[in-house]
């Protein structure tokens, strides 16, 4: 029972650093920019607030527990993962989507997703036990170790499957809604086929952008697959929880997207991000090296 208390303090602990980091620093960055939520809204963000530290708690919390890694260089990988999924991954999508941004908003947008990561992941490694250098378990140094060509047939499979997941959840998820074709101010051309007809014609550098952003979030996942302890499968249900993580700020409200474009891209996007996260470790591990069970020594403090 104890190991159980002890864990549920550390993840409302870790909730509660994230909700403090996440409000301190949009208060000061990002209120002036955006319109102030009326008091009947503000419990309900409030409310999407909670729900969302304790979703990055949750994942992050069985990220850093079952990473081999501590120290630095935990700290550093777990800011490179958080900004990465949270802030920079989400916020190109917004540069090239939302047009109708306040002036000088999205750089304000992109630095507080920096400062948020930056004081929270210490704070997280610190409450979660691992801020302690420890000696380095050299057991699953085999993982992502691949020739050059390699590399780049898996970075090829990969963009393809990224652009693939990205317009196909796109059409059958978000673009049914009628609520998101009106805020973007399209239309359902009737087919998957005629939608992409339509995309290589009037929009071809979002299939380039998409590419970019396949590669992207596969440099994002190789921290997380070399870290994570245990079987290969470890590692893929961390890269998609974290992909799948990106998307739960969308539950917060806000003045530049209404709740029903928020809703579809939350049902298209967690899905799509936690299959591609998946995807990703399974090609780049387990098609490549299946790794096999090794006992190891236990961890020992330097």
């Amino acid at each position: 029972m104890k190991p159980a208390i002890s864990t549920a303090i550390r993840l409302l602990a870790v909730t509660l650093a994230y909700f403090v980091c996440f409000v301190a620093v949009s208060g000061a960055l990002l209120s002036t920019t955006v319109e102030q939520p009326t008091p009947p809204d503000a419990g309900t963000t409030l409310l999407a607030l909670l729900v969302v530290s304790l979703v990055h708690a949750i994942v992050l919390t069985y990220v850093i527990r079952r990473s081999r890694w501590s120290g630095w260089k935990l700290i550093v990988s777990v800011f490179f993962v958080l900004y990465g999924v949270s802030t920079l991954m989400p916020q190109i999508e917004t540069a090239y989507f939302v047009t109708r941004l306040p002036p000088g908003m999205l750089p304000r947008l992109f630095l507080a997703g920096l400062i948020i990561a930056a004081v929270f992941s210490p704070l997280a490694v610190l409450i979660l036990g691992k801020a302690r250098s420890r000696t380095r378990d050299a057991s699953y140094d085999e993982r992502l170790k691949m020739p050059a060509s390699s590399w780049i047939v898996r970075l090829s499979i990969i963009a393809i499957v990224y652009v693939s997941i990205y317009f196909t959840f796109g059409y059958f998820v978000a673009w049914q809604s009628e609520a998101v074709r009106s805020y973007y101010g399209g239309n359902d051309p009737g087919s998957f086929i005629a939608q992409m007809g339509n995309v290589l014609r009037t929009e071809p550098r979002l299939i380039l952008l998409q590419i970019a952003r396949g590669l992207l979030w596969t440099i994002i996942a190789l921290p997380v697959i070399k870290m994570m302890k245990g079987k290969w499968w470890e590692a893929g249900l961390a890269v998609a929880l974290l992909f799948a993580m990106a998307s739960a700020q969308l539950l917060i409200p806000n003045p530049l997207m209404p709740v029903e474009v928020r809703m579809a891209h939350l049902l298209e996007t967690v899905t799509s991000n936690f299959l591609f996260g998946w995807l990703v470790v399974s090609i780049l591990v387990q098609v490549h090296h299946p790794l096999r069970r090794v006992r190891v020594a236990p961890e020992t403090h330097v």
